[in-house]
């Protein structure tokens, strides 16, 4: 790995995560989180979906190759999974989300939804692909609402 490509992966999450803060400081409602991926699928049409995710592109280069950089990596997507699950607990804490919901989990699954539909929207140059597995993802969390 380049010296300072750690300092580079630090770099480009903190400016996503800057632009992305308004909205990933209130994903404690299933319109906020469809919103957030909504945004984030626009995103990707205006691109021509390419690009795909740019953690996402350098874990493929490196998590096998570079313990350092997956090591890297992992705190990266880290921070573009917790504030996920905070706002699901924000949600379980207001009685708005069942108990029994695994938050963590549930996190987690959008995450992986978001990263897969990133690079299945880049392979084939639509943003459908994203956009139904996050929905499904997003469905699956309001099965857990309390109603």
């Amino acid at each position: 790995m380049r010296q300072g490509s750690g300092d580079w992966r630090c770099r480009k999450t903190d400016a996503q995560l800057a632009r992305q803060r308004p909205l990933l400081d209130s994903l404690d409602s299933i319109e906020a989180l469809r919103e957030w991926c909504d945004r984030a699928g626009d995103r990707q049409d205006a691109r021509g979906c390419e690009g795909g995710c740019e953690i996402g592109s350098l874990a493929s280069e490196l998590a096998d190759s570079d313990q350092s950089a997956r090591a890297g990596l992992v705190a990266a997507f880290d921070r573009w999974e917790g504030p996920i699950r905070s706002g699901l607990a924000r949600m379980q804490a207001r009685g708005e989300l069942h108990e029994s919901a695994d938050t963590a989990a549930l996190a987690t699954a959008l995450l992986a939804a978001i990263q897969g539909g990133m690079l299945l929207s880049q392979v084939r140059r639509s943003s459908t692909a994203y956009r139904q597995a996050v929905s499904v993802v997003i469905d699956h969390i309001e099965s857990h609402l309390v109603r």
